[in-house]
């Protein structure tokens, strides 16, 4: 049974600008490592921290809880293993959330064009 879905769109352009202004503050309170090293390692970062950004976006709203419902934004992470189906790792008040909510599984899709980041977030309840 589906317990939510979210849905969130991010401009490059948007992360560009916070990628020049305020990278240390940005990348530092947004990412966690693994997306930090993933990003960092595409010729066009700014897409894929969009996605990332996105996806984190589109969890909150899967959810159904509020952004000051303690959930830390690296409380979130995307993995995403070049081959591999990109997937949510939670951890924190995420995790519990979750937990508290009877969430079981967790459904990821990202797209990206030079313009857009995108994710699409599908919760699924325990049977």
């Amino acid at each position: 049974m589906i317990h939510g879905q979210g849905i969130d769109i991010v401009e490059v352009k948007r992360v560009e600008t916070m990628l020049e202004r305020w990278p240390d503050r940005f990348i530092g309170r947004v990412f966690t490592a693994d997306e930090i090293a993933y990003c960092e390692g595409m010729a066009n970062r700014a897409q894929h921290y969009a996605c990332r950004l996105a996806a984190k976006e589109a969890f909150f709203k899967a959810l159904g809880v509020p952004r000051a419902s303690g959930i830390a934004w690296k409380d979130i992470g995307v993995n995403s293993s070049r081959g591999q189906q990109p997937s949510l790792i939670l951890r924190g008040k995420a995790r519990d959330w979750m937990e508290r909510m009877g969430v079981g599984a967790v459904h990821l899709s990202l797209s990206h064009t030079h313009v857009m980041g995108s994710a699409l977030v599908i919760l699924e309840r325990l049977p």
